[in-house]
């Protein structure tokens, strides 16, 4: 089996093969911040998967991401380790270009899990009748026009540096001008050229679909949840892509029956040092020097394997190498730690940790449950 780069003259076969896997291939198959690998099995293309370039908040920084997707192998090459070889390649790659974490949907978990990754997040969308939407104070809106994009993005980020997992949404993975596409953008403007929210939505077949609804305050979130209930006497329901907790904890007034629709997304260490290093850890501000000696079991990523210590001082934290290796981790449990989805307790009950894990739970923090807002 040989694995190599996709390259622009594979797009023709690549398109036939996501035909074959999804029933169409939705984005082209090599774009600006995605790139691709093949596999080969006696000169014939066998599989191939995508990797998109994302920069993911956690602890409030960005950490380079690799957003894995499009994995399809042909049929007839299916039972031979072709899925496993590409993303043993791919976690090489990512690991080369400093994509230090990997995340993915995945329809058959046990091939992703295989390979250290694992659930760590959710996709949620809430549907809910328009009429539950609160009687707020109205907000002064208009609409998107291509001024206020770099704005709009400050808003974004305002929001999203707080919430664990979402992505920067930086080009050219995400295309700076995309919202203009939607058809319904309707923004909170603030002074001196500032946005304060704004939402993105489109009317289908079940009623109204919001991308985003992105305030920085409760009177802006308020005042555009009440424009979406003009929507009420039009459309029934609404569905909201949950970017935002607090939108739907805290502000919806949402009926004791309501439907959530949740998709999980898998998280895989790909560099624990790296990552360490890069994502942003607030509690370690207030942390006693401490450390913690690991044995990480990850036969698909050695360079991180093996005994490490974990050490928090003078309110930064890192990784290198020895120790005992007191706590032994295995690599689906890196994923699921740096997201905060899931403590040690779970974890060692999951068998996927062995000894004391109370400073890791520590690092962590409760921060609430990471969130991705971008399907891939």
């Amino acid at each position: 089996m040989r694995i190599r780069e996709l390259t622009p003259d594979d797009v023709g076969e690549a398109d036939r093969l996501r035909r074959v896997a999804f029933g169409g291939i939705g984005e082209p198959s090599l774009r600006p911040g995605r790139r691709g690998l093949l596999a080969e099995v006696d000169g014939h293309v066998a599989g191939l998967l995508t990797i998109k370039d994302f920069h993911q908040f956690w602890g409030g920084s960005t950490v380079p991401m690799g957003g894995v997707g499009g994995v399809a192998v042909d049929p007839w090459a299916r039972g031979r380790g072709v899925a496993g070889a590409l993303l043993d390649a791919a976690l090489r790659d990512m690991r080369e270009r400093g994509q230090v974490v990997s995340a993915l949907y995945a329809t058959v978990p046990a091939v992703y899990r295989s390979r250290g990754w694992e659930r760590s997040g959710v996709f949620e969308w809430l549907e809910f009748p328009l009429d539950r939407m609160p009687a707020g104070a109205r907000v002064a809106t208009r609409p998107l026009v291509a001024g206020d994009l770099p704005a709009v993005r400050a808003c974004y980020l305002d929001v999203a540096s707080t919430v664990d997992g979402l992505v920067d949404r930086s080009p050219p993975t995400i295309a700076a001008d995309d919202l203009l596409d939607e058809a319904v953008v309707s923004v909170v403007p603030g002074h001196d050229g500032e946005v304060r929210g704004y939402l993105a939505a489109e009317r289908d077949a079940g009623g109204l679909r919001v991308h985003d609804l992105i305030g920085r305050d409760a009177t802006t979130q308020l005042g555009l949840l009440r424009e979406l209930g003009g929507w009420a006497g039009v459309l029934d329901r609404a569905r909201l892509l949950v970017t935002d907790p607090a939108v739907t904890g805290l502000l919806t007034n949402q009926a004791i029956e309501h439907t959530v629709t949740t998709s999980a997304w898998l998280l895989r260490v790909v560099d624990l040092p790296a990552a360490v290093a890069a994502r942003g850890w607030p509690a370690a501000a207030w942390l006693k020097p401490a450390a913690v000696d690991l044995d990480v079991v990850d036969e698909h990523a050695p360079w991180h394997a093996g005994r490490r210590r974990l050490v928090v001082e003078d309110g930064s934290v890192r990784v290198e190498a020895g120790g005992n290796g007191a706590v032994r981790l295995h690599a689906r449990a890196l994923g699921p730690w740096f997201s905060g989805m899931q403590d040690s307790h779970a974890l060692r009950r999951a068998g996927l940790l062995d000894g004391d894990g109370a400073l890791l739970d520590r690092l962590v923090g409760a921060p609430g449950v990471p969130r991705l807002a971008d399907y891939f």
